[in-house]
């Protein structure tokens, strides 16, 4: 460990703090050049490339994003989607997860060999397109859920931090008369905040970007989640076509609206995660330890 009272270790500190320092900005600025360029005009950034202070101050490309009332319609159904979706995803895979993580489980290797084998082989595009459509969830919502509810990568995630809950927790839970089902959420949830947190927020952030299962499975355009609808007004703006769903937009200002639809995408989980920022390193560590 380097001393901080010494010339060199005080040295490695600024050297370190100004490496960080200049990371942190260069990953910071093209936010700040998105947002505002959302609010500049589309003379200025063309003639710019790069704002960081807009000249002339602009809501054309929000009036225009939110001119019409499917805006929100289509907000809605991603808010439900993520908040339904994240809700079942991590119901479903924290029992399965706690349930492999029990090492008395009969076949419990053979079924982790069969998740861990999806990570890297799958049934393809095709496939899985068929396997929706005879369970009949073609438009409706639930095929943006069920065929991504449980991730191979967070099951393991899951699992692992459960193997490092002590087995003399459960062993005295179950003398005093508790069940399995009692265990799992009256002790091990409670103790599991933190992956929990972070597994939570990884399927969130899925669910919010949901675009290519939403392309594949809904025929209703007023079923769309967000992604599908900012897609449809970046091409509107980008005078490509014309979408029907956006009747009544007025005129679009182009490439100040591409910034904005990044903002209006980004902007929910940019505010959810400061709430979780406290237990995801922490999830994601304690996750990982034991295989």
């Amino acid at each position: 460990m380097i001393d901080d009272r010494t010339s060199s270790g005080r040295l490695f500190s600024a050297l370190n703090y100004t490496l960080l320092a200049a990371i942190a900005l260069v990953s910071f600025l093209p936010f700040v050049h998105v947002i505002a360029g959302s609010f500049t005009t589309n003379a200025e950034l063309a003639a710019s490339k790069f704002v960081l202070i807009p000249k002339v101050w602009s809501a054309e490309a929000y009036r225009f994003i939110f001119s019409t009332n499917t805006i929100f319609r289509a907000l809605a159904v991603s808010a439900g989607v993520t908040l339904l979706g994240t809700l079942f995803s991590m119901l479903v895979s924290s029992m399965m997860a706690y349930g492999l993580s029990r090492r008395d489980l009969d076949g419990r290797k053979p079924i982790m060999f069969a998740v861990v084998f999806t990570m890297l082989f799958n049934g393809g595009l095709i496939p899985t397109f068929l396997v929706v459509k005879e369970l009949g969830l073609i438009d409706t919502y639930s095929a943006l859920v069920l065929p991504i509810a449980v991730n191979a990568f967070n099951l393991i995630i899951l699992r692992n931090f459960f193997q490092n809950i002590p087995d003399g927790l459960e062993e005295s839970a179950k003398i005093d008369g508790c069940s399995d089902f009692g265990i799992f959420f009256r002790i091990v949830l409670p103790l599991s905040m933190p992956v929990l947190a972070t597994i939570s927020l990884f399927y969130a952030v899925t669910y919010w970007n949901t675009y290519l299962n939403a392309i594949l499975y809904l025929d209703s355009s007023d079923k769309w989640p967000i992604q599908v609808l900012l897609r449809q007004i970046v091409v509107l703006a980008s005078g490509i076509e014309y979408s029907s769903s956006l009747d009544g937009a007025v005129p679009p200002p182009d490439q100040t609206v591409k910034m904005a639809v990044i903002v209006v995408a980004t902007l929910p989980i940019l505010l959810v995660y400061p709430f979780l920022q406290r237990h995801f390193a922490k999830g994601a560590l304690l996750g990982s330890i034991k295989g």
